[in-house]
């Protein structure tokens, strides 16, 4: 039994699966991650401000139009459609086999796929509010703004995207419910992820159940706990996998 064979049974003998999923679960949609030699923070280094610089708080408030050229540029994929990743994670919802999904991804690519229980640790590119009136925008209206930084067109306040920047804390209530289905989970899949973001990192230590299954293109702290390491592109991975499942 090969790799992909054995998570297959492994998944047909679930019925509690928890998915805990980083930007590698989108580059087959063709967004970049942050930290492969590829990536953002690789292909960005030659720019007056690095890209941590750039996604900070602080830098938001004091920068808010070179804020949103970066943003614009390089952190928004509107066209991005899901690969078998997010298919197949939607597919065993809709079964009853998992239980939630916890991404540190913002792209929105999980609900797009057909998922309806995403824990987003990091927020969503298509939640964006007026900091001053908290007045609703979606993404579009970020994208078709006549303006560098867009502003609200009931009290004329900046619209900040509702994603988690450098220096600010991640949502109480999602990390509470990450920690609270990663508890009860029977099995544990962590996808596209270098698991060096903290503390969403630290949630897997959570998980209690009975096998771990670790899908990453490059190794990490984590290997040796887990039960089974695929490092096959995960959308392909997830393809063989569905077709296994039947």
């Amino acid at each position: 039994m090969n790799a992909t064979e054995q998570l297959a049974a492994w998944i047909k003998e679930s019925s509690n699966i928890v998915f805990f999923g980083g930007a590698g679960t989108s580059t087959e949609s063709g967004i970049p991650d942050f930290r492969s030699a590829a990536g953002l923070y690789q292909t960005e280094q030659h720019s007056p401000y690095p890209p941590e610089e750039l996604l900070s708080r602080h830098f938001f408030d004091q920068h808010a139009d070179i804020f949103y050229d970066f943003y614009r540029g390089k952190m928004l994929h509107p066209d991005a459609m899901p690969n078998g990743c997010h298919r197949l994670l939607a597919r065993l919802e809709q079964e009853g086999k998992l239980q939630a999904v916890i991404t540190q991804n913002i792209d929105g690519l999980h609900q797009k796929a057909g998922s309806s229980n995403v824990l987003e640790l990091h927020g969503s590119i298509h939640r964006n509010a007026c900091m001053d009136c908290k007045r609703f925008y979606g993404l579009d209206d970020i994208i078709t703004a006549k303006d560098t930084v867009p502003r609200c067109t009931a009290c004329g306040g900046v619209i900040k995207p509702d994603v988690v920047l450098y220096e600010e804390e991640l949502d109480q209530t999602i990390l509470y419910r990450s920690v609270d289905v990663l508890s009860s989970a029977d099995l544990l899949l962590v996808g596209g992820t270098s698991l060096t973001v903290y503390p969403a990192a630290q949630l897997i230590t959570y998980f209690q159940g009975k096998h771990t299954v670790l899908l990453n293109a490059t190794p990490t702290a984590y290997d040796r706990q887990a039960d089974l390491l695929i490092t096959d592109p995960i959308g392909e991975v997830m393809n063989k996998v569905d077709q296994l499942l039947g």
